[in-house]
């Protein structure tokens, strides 16, 4: 949904790029939920610096919707200091994000998707797409020795445009709905 949509949204789902929203959007899908339909937009922000602007347009200083949405931990300090800037209270720990709607992914949610599902079984997606091959030499470059493939395959999300936007619904329909990544099952169960 475009920002200029959201203008009539209850709820507004703030996430940091179009990946994070293809990925909350088909959660929802799978959980049976019609976001559009129950007020809520989902809005990439295209990076966490941008959660000041965001809020301010449509926080409290703004159109005074509710907000929620996903952060890195790396990045959850522009989050604390965005929700202080506008008036929505102390956010400094990982418990005050949540408590405001705010969930916090460990590195990113590619991480989250990647640790929730098992290396074999991404691996198996990326068979399905025919990008296994593709995968298998990142593994074999000199800067990928020495790393997980938890980590080779959080890399090789990122390693073409568009990669992660097209892997996060798929790896989203691969998930155990009863063992959802915890800021995912906390978004959703937020909004």
């Amino acid at each position: 949904m475009p920002a200029e949509q959201a203008v009539d949204a209850a709820t507004v789902v703030l996430v940091e790029g179009v990946s994070d929203q293809r990925a909350v959007l088909a959660l929802a899908a799978r959980c049976d939920r019609d976001l559009r339909s129950e007020g809520i937009a989902v809005l990439p922000m295209y990076g966490a610096t941008n959660i000041g602007h965001f809020l301010r347009r449509y926080g409290p200083p703004g159109l005074n919707v509710r907000v929620a949405g996903l952060c890195d931990l790396a990045e959850m300090h522009f989050f604390h200091k965005a929700l202080e800037s506008v008036g929505m209270g102390n956010s400094s720990t990982v418990g005050d994000l949540e408590n405001q709607h705010f969930f916090v992914c460990d590195a990113d949610l590619e991480d989250e998707l990647i640790r929730a599902l098992g290396v074999a079984r991404v691996e198996e997606i990326l068979a399905e797409q025919g990008d296994l091959a593709s995968f298998r030499i990142l593994q074999q470059q000199p800067a990928q020795q020495g790393k997980s493939d938890h980590a080779r395959l959080r890399r090789f999300m990122g390693t073409r445009g568009g990669r992660k936007i097209h892997y996060a619904p798929l790896l989203v329909a691969a998930l155990d709905l009863a063992a959802l990544p915890r800021p995912l099952a906390g978004l959703v169960a937020a909004i």
